[in-house]
């Protein structure tokens, strides 16, 4: 085995703040913070989870109103120990070319999109974590034989926990963060035999 390179000790015995995470050139793409541990990609992300997030990035922003912005690869402060980075995002705030964080109260909607070494985080502890830190809205993605399907969750404000507000196959329609009407089916190109 070998030694870890000096960039991946803690500064602190304390762990990683989310302040640290600006302060890692080193660290891979899409390093996230959860719980003062630095967690990485590992594998390569499958070309359907590519594809549902370019296609969902798309589809959102052709419908999102003019106050609200539609991100990728941006980490969400939810506190000084959890800088996780959502597959895609809805935010108030402005795009800036320094910015490399959204404080929790400046998004609406978190989406992750389930993938093999991601499935445990995206569906218990992000889950718990987005609520905990009052982000109205959190949808979760999953793979069914090609075709997604999405779980979409309503933050409960008196619990801080999400309340199950539906599974959607094929179609989806909500009028919260704003009116959304997709077809899942075309966010994905159908696999060739």
């Amino acid at each position: 085995m070998t030694a870890l390179p000096d960039w991946m000790r803690p500064p602190r015995a304390e762990g990683w703040f989310a302040e640290d995470l600006d302060r890692l050139p080193e660290a891979p793409r899409h390093t996230e913070l959860i719980d003062g541990a630095l967690v990485f990609r590992l594998s390569p992300q499958r070309s359907w989870h590519g594809r549902l997030v370019t296609g969902l990035t798309v589809a959102l922003m052709e419908r999102a109103p003019a106050d609200v912005r539609v991100g990728r690869e941006m980490t969400i402060k939810l506190d000084e120990r959890n800088r996780p980075e959502p597959d895609l995002l809805v935010t108030t705030a402005d795009f800036d070319s320094v910015r490399t964080w959204f404080g929790p109260d400046e998004v609406r909607l978190v989406v992750e999109v389930v993938s093999p070494e991601s499935a445990h985080r995206d569906r218990t502890v992000k889950l718990r974590k987005y609520a905990e830190a009052g982000i109205p809205h959190y949808w979760c993605i999953e793979d069914e034989d090609g075709s997604p399907v999405v779980h979409v969750y309503e933050l409960d404000e008196p619990t801080r926990a999400y309340a199950p507000a539906g599974i959607f196959r094929g179609s989806l329609r909500r009028p919260v963060p704003f009116e959304i009407s997709l077809d899942l089916d075309k966010l994905t190109p159908p696999r060739r035999t």
